[in-house]
Parts: structure tokens; C-alpha cells; sequence
């Protein structure tokens, strides 16, 4: 399996805390049947700042101590980078990385509370210059949970979305697992990633959402996920079906 979006470079958010936690994070990632997966930490969040270069270097580093401890996973370089006003000045700057450093996809993260709203301008101007936004975690925004449909909007406009694991069995409660199967039964979702930050409460949960998914969806729809990461990890454009407009019955139940 490829995991698309992990927080285990160790000391530079609140992902991983030290090498030895990002050592036993990596064996877990193995464990569960993890091949490959990508580092993104949190840029520019009000929190923190990775910029691309230090990314790297971090995650070569990574990698040179996962074979010296025969580990046989492969970190890949990223960020999740929080959308800004000046994200184009970042851009020219050098200073945001794209998955695996290709210029195609950007994993881009929207503040938990709202959707901006010039979201859907920027998005636009993305695609412009050949880069894919890859809207992070969507089901966990509280302004898409209420007003469901602007993520329709966003991924007509051409944005990816990517669940979290753990949102899909539950673990963030169940407003946000029911929105996220309301997302997959849309086609309003791409990919699925773990953004796992630990081993305790934040950690590799990608098999129980594919399992979880097979069974509501059937295993078509999980091997459309799979495939999207495999495409994705080698440069190839993922599988994109049609959105659908998520309607909401009466009273604002789903």
C-alpha cells in the first residue's frame, strides 16, 4: 500500500518527536503493508515552517537510516501546505514542495473552521500553471461539513480530495465518518492516506478504512483508491470520475 500523507519526518511539527519514534512509526508503516509513503509536514499553519529544501534533506536522511535498519519502506519528499493569499510568491520563492518534487500535485490544507474565500480562485490559478491541488482531510472542516456541497464545487473546479483513514472507521467521531462516506458515494474523494502522527491515537489505520470502504462500496471502490496512489507515485494523472452534488434531504439530514 502507499500512504500519501504522514507526519513522520521526526522533530519539525507534531508529527514524530525524535528518530527513534519515526524508526518505530516506519516499522508499523511495514507492518501493516505500507511500501512507500510520503512525509508532509505542516508549512506555514501559524504553527510551523518546513520549507521545500529542508524537507529533503530530511527526507534522505530518513531514508539512509530506514536501510541501515533494514526496513524495507521508502519515504517520499512533500508538504501540507496551508493555504495562503501569497501562495504564489511561495511558489517563485522555492519554498513549496510538490509531491515527490514533480510540479504536479500540491497537498494543500484548508484551515479546520472555514473555506477562504478566494479557495476557489486560487485553486484555478493552481491549475494554470500545472499544479493539482490535493484538498487534505476536507471531511474534518467544519464549514464543508455544514455546506457539503462547496467541496462539490471545489472538485468541479479541478481540486483532488483526500480522506483520512481515520475519519472512515470513526475515530473523529461520527458526524465526520458519515461526511466522509457521503464524499466517497459522491465521487468527490481521490485518495485515502493515514496522516498518522503517532503510533497511539494518530496512526496507521489505512487497511480498516480499506476494508471498511469494500464493505459499504465494494472492492472496486477500493481498488480505485489504491490505484490513484500507485498512478500518483509514478507520475502518472489518477483516475477522476464525475462529482456529484451531495443533496441534502429534508431538515438537513443526510
Amino acid at each position: 500500500m502507499i500512504d500519501l500523507h504522514c507526519h513522520i519526518l521526526p522533530e519539525v511539527d507534531d508529527g514524530s518527536k525524535d528518530m527513534q519514534e519515526s524508526i518505530a512509526m516506519a516499522r508499523k508503516a511495514v507492518e501493516v503493508g505500507i511500501t512507500h509513503l510520503f512525509a508532509t509536514p505542516h508549512h506555514l499553519n501559524e504553527r510551523y515552517v518546513n520549507m521545500k529544501d529542508d524537507i529533503i534533506d530530511c527526507v534522505f536522511y530518513l531514508n539512509k537510516c530506514l536501510q541501515q535498519e533494514n526496513i524495507p519502506l521508502t519515504v517520499h519528499p512533500g508538504q501540507e501546505l496551508r493555504i495562503h493569499r501569497e501562495i504564489f510568491v511561495s511558489l517563485e520563492k522555492g519554498e513549496v514542495l510538490t509531491l515527490d518534487n514533480n510540479g504536479k500535485y500540491l497537498m494543500l490544507e484548508l484551515p479546520s473552521g472555514h473555506v477562504p474565500t478566494y479557495t476557489q480562485e486560487l485553486i484555478y490559478e493552481l491549475l494554470l500553471k500545472g499544479i493539482t491541488p490535493i484538498i487534505v482531510h476536507p471531511e474534518r472542516n467544519k464549514e464543508l461539513i455544514e455546506n457539503h456541497n462547496l467541496l462539490f464545487k471545489l472538485v468541479q473546479e479541478g481540486a483532488l480530495s483526500q480522506l483520512t483513514s481515520g475519519s472512515i472507521i470513526g475515530l473523529f467521531g461520527k458526524n465526520v465518518k458519515s461526511f466522509s462516506k457521503k464524499i466517497i458515494e459522491h465521487n468527490l474523494a481521490h485518495f485515502i492516506a493515514t496522516d498518522a502522527h503517532n503510533l497511539a491515537s494518530r496512526g496507521f489505520f489505512l487497511q480498516e478504512a480499506y476494508e471498511s470502504i469494500t464493505k459499504s462500496f465494494g472492492l472496486n471502490r477500493t481498488f480505485y483508491f489504491k490505484e490513484n496512489a500507485e498512478l500518483l507515485i509514478r507520475g502518472q494523472s489518477p483516475s477522476i470520475e464525475k462529482p456529484v452534488s451531495i443533496k441534502k434531504k429534508l431538515l438537513g439530514i443526510f
